[in-house]
């Protein structure tokens, strides 16, 4: 493989993506949700401003949950097969370069392009973070927005990986948004059922381990264990066993989730 062709057709996805301004609305995006968030995020508690480190991660936990997963999949789904429609993948195959390198150069871009939103959009609490809480704040939040960054990779590699098995454009943008709607808001209340509906009685001893076929429970349970306030407040640490509670492996498992679509994407592409 030749790094040099895979960081140049990285670094042509990554400047397209700043022709359109896709770095510029996200991190807009994100500094207006991530401030509003931070500052009415303890709203229901009775308070308002930047009052503790726990409230703060907690709110933007939820919105990270929701948003990183729907912007990582709409950056994604259309890397290879809009390059299918529009006929310029047929001219990429017939350059001097082989179909991961030009798979795995696009990932790069888009995981470039998703990055720097990310970290942009984020800064400005980092800095309010640094002033009220001072570093040792500063380095609970990084570790967060870390996370976050590993969380919306994820989900870019599912959009990758979608874009190659599927032929139109259309079927999928709709299979990007049915699996936002699946890992955010179907899965868990399919788990909760299950446990639900058999009392407990069935699959309580693999409750946890369940959770780790859903990237964003593996981002919840990495920040649920960062710091005790959080981890009392969502009521997870009498059901997660104590491997789980460490972030290095939740983390080791999330990098899995970003490698094994990427590795079936590639298998798929060049068969």
């Amino acid at each position: 493989m030749e790094w040099m062709q895979v960081f140049t057709l990285a670094g042509k996805e990554f400047r397209d993506r700043l022709r359109n301004r896709w770095v510029l609305v996200v991190a807009l995006v994100f500094t207006v949700f991530s401030l509003v968030i931070t500052y009415f995020g303890g709203a229901q508690q009775g308070q308002v401003g930047m009052k503790s480190i726990e409230i703060t991660i907690t709110s933007l936990v939820s919105l990270v949950i929701y948003l990183i997963p729907l912007i990582s999949l709409l950056l994604g789904f259309d890397t290879i097969v809009g390059e299918r429609e529009r006929g310029s993948l047929d001219l990429l195959c017939a350059l001097p370069v082989t179909r991961f390198e030009i798979l795995l150069g696009k990932y790069l871009g888009l995981a470039a392009t998703l990055t720097v939103s990310l970290t942009l959009g984020f800064s400005l609490v980092a800095l309010l973070m640094l002033q009220q809480f001072g570093w040792s704040g500063l380095s609970v939040y990084l570790s967060f927005v870390g996370s976050s960054a590993l969380l919306g990779l994820a989900f870019l590699s599912m959009a990758v990986l979608l874009s190659v098995v599927t032929r139109e454009r259309t079927r999928a943008s709709g299979l990007a948004i049915a699996l936002w709607f699946f890992f955010v808001l179907v899965f868990d209340l399919l788990l909760l059922g299950a446990l639900v509906s058999t009392s407990g009685h069935y699959g309580a001893d693999i409750f946890a381990y369940l959770l780790l076929l859903n990237p964003t429970d593996v981002f919840r349970i990495i920040n649920i264990f960062s710091l005790d306030d959080i981890r009392t407040a969502y009521g997870f640490s009498s059901i997660i066993p104590p491997l789980l509670a460490k972030p290095w492996v939740m983390v080791l498992v999330m990098l899995q989730w970003i490698v094994l679509p990427v590795w079936l994407a590639q298998w798929r592409f060049k068969s």
